[in-house]
């Protein structure tokens, strides 16, 4: 059986994105060697990626003329993909398919041998999934800024979600790399 683990980069006030969509500046702030070595291990992990249509849209226009990060470029582009929506018709970036019912799909193929599939950004998706029970793992980078404003990476919710912390790192640059899973609420 496969996990299904959400992956983003978050302020500490909470945002994975400024006020305006793809405003991930404050990305650079955590960058260096630890979290490109962790981003490459991602690569390593997993088999396929999930996006909602706006992160899957700027992930591919991003990653096909990317010019850095060769290792992590080649993973980006060669992976399976896909690209939850009920808008687009057709997923262009290589190796990736439209899925309208991501429930169902991802059900399916967590069934499946395979490794880790991960949700990069994604968040009002992730919100979805989590409240599915779908969601293994919940891995979170914090990075050493507080923006003031933006799109929360975690949406309101009817009830708590208690997570169990699996792990935990710092990077040189002072963020901080952490892994939980969520745990069944014993309330």
């Amino acid at each position: 059986m496969r996990k299904l683990v959400v992956w983003n980069l978050m302020t500490l006030d909470g945002y994975f994105e400024g006020t305006k969509p793809w405003d991930i500046d404050f990305h650079n702030l955590a960058w260096g060697p630890e979290l490109e070595r962790y981003s490459e291990q991602l690569g390593e992990e997993g088999d396929l990626l999930v996006f909602g249509r706006k992160t899957y849209e700027g992930m591919a226009a991003y990653w096909q003329t990317a010019e850095e990060e060769e290792t992590i470029k080649s993973f980006m582009n060669s992976i399976a993909k896909l690209a939850v929506s009920r808008t687009i018709e057709k997923a262009d970036w290589n190796n990736s398919r439209v899925v309208r019912d991501p429930v169902s799909e991802l059900r399916k193929l967590k069934a499946e041998d395979g490794k880790t599939i991960f949700i990069f950004g994604s968040a009002e998706l992730a919100d979805s999934l989590l409240k599915e029970g779908l969601v293994d793992e919940i891995r979170v980078c914090l990075v050493p800024v507080i923006l003031g404003g933006g799109n929360p990476h975690f949406k309101p919710a009817s009830k708590p979600c208690p997570l169990r912390l699996l792990e935990s790192s710092v990077t040189a640059k002072g963020a901080v790399i952490l892994r939980y899973e969520p745990v069944a609420d014993s309330a």
